[in-house]
Order: structure tokens, then C-alpha cells, then sequence
């Protein structure tokens, strides 16, 4: 089946409007499986080279269990994490052939059990070095990096190398510190903010794009000819760096967490000057001041010996003649031959349409999925589109996902940054998130839009949810979120499946624990369900092909009844199509429609229906059947 777009919907052959349901997969693809990426060990981390993917998201040979899952959730489109460092690791130019071929093995049995694919080059503050996951180490050696002080010169907070336990949600705050501000700053605008940074005579910021962009082609050699993979994201959760910052001697951060220095002090502290940093901790619903502390007092340099801090030589900063540090340019990274810079408008816009370009190279029909800053609106590309655009933001429930506390009462608007508080308000506004998201990816980029991601976190090591009438705090809080994804007549990837997921360690990745699977809840191949997380909430019946357009879904997961409006377009044939997962409906389900007729595929539980061509608008209700089938399928709403 080929997919295209219009500025609204992505659709089929017949014309027929596709919601993609799926999941991220997965959170453990951020970290090699040699040596074990999940342990939280120093020993060996630095031995970047020698290191190996092959395994994640999971062994070949439990694929089609993993999948097999998945698809029987009605999750059926797959955003492939695999990264750079997976691709890369050993050199510039050195591609990991093993690890190719196993994605291109997974993805093969993906394509035969029909789902569709959406490439992810998966990056969290550039790398796992600085942090997070992506780029490979090599690519901070190149740029005179000493990956080894990180720690003591606080230009990077790393689990591996800080230990148990590590701060929550501090690994964000890495996005300022001095190694992943300075990497991301080099790969979007190194040409105009460091014209002395050659790496082999290269610009620095042609040398980094050139090698990612290649990395990801390399992928797309090997997946190009399978139906199944339809595009590609451009780069998870870009961050602009220090480029547009106003002011260098305040912290630039969405968090504050543990040590925060400015962009000044980390020029300092990675130049061996020893700084006063403020420490922040998190409380329920905010961070605190809690003192300040003195950093690298033994003067250890982030940078190699004899290897100057790139903004020292570029004129950003200097030392006084007391031996501290102040700013020589303060409007360095802000303005550029005299005019004020843009990160979206400069600097990312520009590197989506280098990679658009070189992935239609190689395979015109991919779809090219793109996202802007996290907490930003999606970017604007009216006035150079490119062919294929899907906008791909990524929306959280923000309270939820940053204080792992369930609220029924607070929310946050993450478009108009502002607290939302009551239950009705607060699911009110987050529908009204989603629509407002989508109704953006149609005037920037006159695309349809996918949530790239979405999901709460479960920390089930804490111990099992509190009920909530039957139903636990974890499925009233995914089930707001999905439903706000419903009215909003979205696309959305959940983030995520995990199939290394335990209690204790989570993801295996900074502390997360998103996974709507856990092998710790039990693991039986003859039940699917089992390991499953707020399997309620998450296994929803949803339109997956409608032929028209869809006007409104809810899905009220307490009584388990689906609503679905759609205005029918005359010139498609093809039946619409609805996922009713046998999960919701154990002994069957009724059907109640304003016209037309239905059939019922039980085998791939889908309800194909046909409407009449008498009225432009149609209903289709839902309904389980609370025994074994003894009545009419079709019964009036109540």
C-alpha cells in the first residue's frame, strides 16, 4: 500500500484518510547491548569504538513475539529508533555492517506482518557521552573534546559516570551545558559562530551534518525497497544551542535541576576555572534553590591539552586581569553580520531542507517527518516546501512526565505555558493542545500531522497505582492523553515499548520508565496481554482507514464505546475501516450506524463498513457485548 499526503490527512491508494497508530520502538535502542548499556557502570564507557547495537530493540529471534503484541494492540506503525552512534560508532566513514543488517532483518519481518515504518534517528542532547544518546564520541574528540572531564568540569551530567541516584530528570538540563550547547551549536551554525573549527580542512558544521546525513542513508540503502517504511524523522528533538541567546550570563534551561551553571561559568569551568554554581533541586511542582557550590577547583579543562576553547578563540569571552571570567561579545551567538539570528528560520530550517534533499535523492516518495525544539510550535516551511513534509511534534503531559505524580487537578498548557487546573479543564485544554498542534503542521508546513511522541511515566518500582474505581491512576492518565489525541483527529506514536523494561532499571536509560511492556509484569507468549502496562487505556478501537474525512472519535474507555462521525467522499469505493481490539471486547461488540452496512473480520479484528450515498455524514457507535453472542448486532445507542 503506497501512502501521500494532502495539507490534512495521510492517505491510502483509494484516497481513504489514515490515523497511524503506534508506538516508539524503543527506549532502549538508545544504548549499545556491548557492553551493557543498561548497567550504570563507568567501567569502559569512554571506549566509544568497541561497542555494538545488535539487539535492540530486541533479539531477532523474539521479534515476531514483540510484534505480534504490538499488532494485536492495534498498534501497527513503528517509529524505528536507531542512532547515529549505532550506525557510526567505530569513525568517521566506519558504518557498523553488522548492526545494519540486523535492523534490516527486523524491519523485513515488520514488513510481512504489514506494519508501517517510520525511520528514527534518535538523538537526547547529542550523545551518550554528554548525557543522552545520538552522536557518536567521535564527533566531540573531533572537535577537541576531553569526554573524560566532563564530569568535573560540569560540561556534562552522565549516569554512568555520576552514579546512583541519579537526580530526576536532570539529564535535560544537559541541552546548556558546555558539551551538547557547543555540539549543537557547531552541527546547525558552526559556519557563522566557528569559521576557525576545520576538521580536516572541513568546516565544522559541513563535517557534522555530512557524516549524519550519510549515516542515515546508509539505512535507507538497506530499507528502501520494503513497502513498509514510508519516511524518515529529520532529528529527534533538535536544540538550537547557544544560537539566539540574549544573555550569556544567565541559564538558559526549561529545567533546573541539580548544578546550573550559565553559558559563561561552563565556558569557565571547561577552561579549568573553578565556579560558584547554584544547585536546584525539584519538589513537588517546582524547582528550588536549595545553595551554591564551588566547581573544579583542581582546574581540570574539558578541552585536549593544547586544544582552546573554541569561544575563548573566538572572541566570546575572556579572562580579567583577576583571573575571572567575562564576556568580550555578548551578543555573540544572537547576532550575525549585523542582523539578529533565528535558530528555526537560520539554522534548522536550512538543515531540513539539506536532508529532505538527500533523502529524495535516494527515495522520492519518502515521507519526511519534522519536528522543531521540544516546548516549540512546529517550524515553519510555507515559503520552501519541500515534497512529503509530515509535521511530527511531540506533546506530554507535562506534570505527569516531570513529577511522575498523577494529577487530576493540575495540568499545564504547553502552547500558552500556563498552569490548567480541574479535571474538565484540564482535558478540555489538552484536546484543545492537540487540535492546535495539528491545525499548525497544516499552515507551516501545509501537512498532515503525526505526534512523534506521547506517554506517561509508570515507575512501577514505586509500587502498583493506586485504583481509581477499578481502573488504575496509570490508565486514567494515558486515557487522558489519548483521548485528547482522539478529538483532536491525530496521529500519535506512543513512546514507548521497551522490551528490556524491568521494574528496577526502568528503560535502561536515564532513570525513564515509559514502557507500555514490561517483562517484570510476566511474560507469556501464549498471552500477548501479559506485561502489558494500562493495557485499558492504551489497546483503543480507532477509524484506520476512513473513506472521507473524520469529524469526530471519542472512545470512552469506562463504558468501552467508540463514537465515530465522518463525512463520506463520493469518489471512494474502499469501505471505511475500524481497529476493534478483541482485548475491549471479550465476548463481542455491537454496532449501531446511522445508514449503510458493516463486516464484521474478527480474524484481523477489523470492522469494514459501507455507507450509503443518501446523506453526507455518517455515525458508527460501538459497544461491547457483556456475554456470549445471543443478540443483534446491531442495537440503538442509549
Amino acid at each position: 500500500m503506497h501512502l501521500h499526503t494532502d495539507e490534512s490527512w495521510i492517505r491510502d491508494d483509494s484516497g481513504r484518510a489514515m490515523l497511524l497508530r503506534g508506538v516508539n520502538l524503543g527506549g532502549d535502542s538508545k544504548v549499545p547491548t556491548v557492553p551493557d548499556g543498561a548497567t550504570h557502570h563507568s567501567d569502559g564507557f569512554f571506549d566509544h569504538r568497541m561497542v555494538s547495537f545488535v539487539g535492540r530493540p530486541f533479539p531477532l529471534s523474539d521479534a515476531s513475539e514483540h510484534l505480534s503484541r504490538l499488532k494485536s494492540w492495534g498498534l501497527t506503525t513503528l517509529r524505528f529508533l536507531v542512532t547515529w552512534e549505532a550506525i557510526e560508532h567505530a569513525g568517521p566513514g566506519l558504518y557498523d555492517t553488522e548492526y545494519l543488517d540486523y535492523v534490516e532483518q527486523v524491519l523485513r519481518t515488520a514488513n510481512d506482518m504489514g506494519f508501517t515504518v517510520i525511520i528514527d534517528p534518535h538523538q537526547d542532547v547529542w550523545s551518550r557521552f554528554t548525557g543522552g544518546d545520538g552522536a557518536p564520541g567521535w564527533t566531540l574528540e573531533a572537535v577537541g573534546f576531553d569526554m573524560t572531564h566532563f564530569a568535573e568540569t560540569c560540561a556534562a551530567i552522565v549516569h554512568q559516570t555520576h552514579g546512583d541516584p541519579f537526580p530526576r530528570m536532570v539529564w535535560p538540563t544537559n541541552t546548556c551545558r558546555l558539551a551538547a550547547a557547543t555540539m549543537f551549536t557547531l552541527f546547525f551554525g558552526g559556519n557563522d559562530f566557528a569559521p576557525h573549527v576545520l576538521i580536516g580542512g572541513e568546516p565544522v558544521q559541513e563535517y557534522l551534518q555530512r557524516h549524519y546525513i550519510d549515516a542515515v542513508l546508509q539505512v535507507l540503502l538497506r530499507v528502501r525497497d520494503l513497502p513498509c517504511v514510508v519516511g524518515y524523522d529529520i532529528f529527534n528533538e533538535p536544540s538550537h544551542g547557544y544560537i539566539g541567546l540574549k544573555d550569556l550570563k544567565s541559564v538558559d534551561s526549561l529545567l533546573n535541576v541539580d548544578l546550573m551553571p550559565t553559558p559563561l561559568q561552563s565556558f569557565a569551568l571547561g577552561d579549568g576555572i573553578p565556579q560558584k554554581l547554584e544547585i536546584w533541586s525539584m519538589s513537588s511542582v517546582r524547582a528550588r534553590l536549595r545553595g551554591r557550590r564551588t566547581i573544579n577547583e583542581k582546574g581540570v579543562r574539558a578541552w585536549k591539552a593544547g586544544q582552546p576553547c573554541i569561544w575563548r578563540d573566538h572572541g566570546v569571552w575572556g579572562v580579567s586581569a583577576g583571573g575571572n571570567p567575562e564576556l568580550l561579545a555578548p551578543d555573540y551567538f544572537c547576532r550575525h553580520d549585523g542582523h539578529d539570528v533565528s535558530f528555526e528560520r537560520d539554522y534548522l530550517v536550512p538543515f531540513v531542507h539539506r536532508y529532505a534533499q538527500a533523502i529524495h535523492a535516494l527515495d522520492a516518495k519518502a515521507f519526511i517527518f519534522v519536528e522543531g525544539e521540544p516546548e516549540h510550535l512546529p517550524p515553519s516551511l510555507v515559503d520552501s516546501l519541500e515534497p512529503g513534509m509530515v509535521s511530527a511534534p511531540h506533546w506530554y503531559d507535562t506534570v505527569q512526565l516531570l513529577f511522575r505524580r498523577p494529577s487530576r487537578w493540575l495540568g499545564y498548557d504547553n502552547i500558552r505555558n500556563r498552569i490548567v487546573i480541574g479535571p474538565r479543564t484540564i482535558r478540555r485544554n489538552f484536546a484543545w493542545q492537540i487540535r492546535t498542534l495539528r491545525q499548525l503542521g497544516t499552515e507551516r508546513l501545509r501537512a498532515p500531522t503525526v505526534i512523534g511522541e506521547i506517554g506517561i511515566q509508570f515507575e512501577v518500582k514505586r509500587g502498583r497505582a493506586r485504583q481509581l474505581d477499578g481502573v488504575s491512576r496509570q490508565e486514567v492518565v494515558m486515557n487522558r492523553s489519548l483521548a485528547a489525541v482522539e478529538q483532536g483527529l491525530c496521529s500519535a506514536m506512543i513512546w514507548n515499548y521497551t522490551a528490556s523494561n524491568t521494574n528496577e532499571r526502568g528503560d535502561g536509560w536515564n532513570g525513564e520508565d515509559l514502557s507500555i511492556w514490561s517483562a517484570d509484569e510476566g511474560r507469556d507468549v501464549r498471552v500477548l496481554d501479559n506485561g502489558g502496562r494500562a493495557l485499558r487505556a492504551v489497546v483503543r478501537p480507532y477509524p484506520i482507514a476512513t473513506a472521507g474525512e473524520p469529524l469526530s472519535l471519542s472512545f470512552d474507555m469506562h463504558r468501552r464505546i467508540l463514537r465515530f462521525v465522518f463525512r463520506h467522499d463520493p469518489n471512494i469505493v474502499e469501505p471505511t475501516e475500524i481497529f476493534v481490539p478483541s482485548f475491549q471486547y471479550p465476548f463481542g461488540y455491537s454496532v449501531w450506524m446511522t445508514d449503510g452496512t458493516f463486516l464484521k473480520d474478527d480474524e484481523h479484528h477489523v470492522l469494514k463498513y459501507r455507507h450509503t450515498l443518501g446523506r453526507p455524514e455518517h455515525i458508527i457507535i460501538i459497544r461491547p457485548k457483556h456475554g456470549p453472542p445471543d443478540h443483534e448486532d446491531s442495537v440503538p445507542p442509549s
